[in-house]
């Protein structure tokens, strides 16, 4: 059994003259991020291999995350196309993993939210920002993970916890 998290970055600041790629968290952002941490962290396994999107928002929800999980952040390998990545493209990212039960993964929407949909056969209108889904797969590696496939394990959203 392999577990996905998927993580929809925090809620980003515009405060500031910065590429999009750049945008750092704002305020509701890095207080979502902590809260949401926090609940990862008391109902749920820590994941053992952590990705992220190169973008500044992602990088530090993963590690805002990370902190309050206990995982040292020298765990998190930054991975640029998860940058306005697609399904086809997460898909890939998962499949290339390495062995672990617990995959965390950080990102963008609206591929985090088509790519949830598809793994799961979900009808999620938007995975919201600080958004966390975990999906299950039946399967032994991660190279075999399809979508379609797997199925919906929680769903944890800041407004909600």
């Amino acid at each position: 059994m392999k577990t996905l998290y998927l993580i929809r970055h925090a809620k980003s600041s515009w405060a500031f003259d910065l590429s999009d790629h750049d945008r750092p968290l704002g305020r509701r952002g890095r207080r979502d991020v902590v809260k949401m941490g926090q609940h990862l962290s008391k109902n749920q396994l820590k994941p053992e291999v952590i990705i992220s999107s190169t973008a500044s928002r992602a990088f530090y929800t993963a590690l805002h995350i990370c902190d309050q999980m206990g995982i040292d952040e020298g765990h998190i390998r930054l991975q640029k196309t998860l940058y306005h990545a697609g399904p086809s493209e997460i898909l890939q990212v998962i499949k290339d993993s390495s062995s672990c039960e617990r995959l965390a993964i950080f990102g963008h929407n609206p591929g985090f939210t088509s790519t949830a949909n598809a793994l799961a056969n979900l009808e999620f209108d938007n995975v919201p920002t600080c958004g966390i889904v975990g999906i299950n797969f039946n399967v032994k590696y991660w190279k075999d993970v399809n979508f379609g496939e797997g199925i919906l394990s929680f769903f944890y959203f800041p407004k909600e916890i």
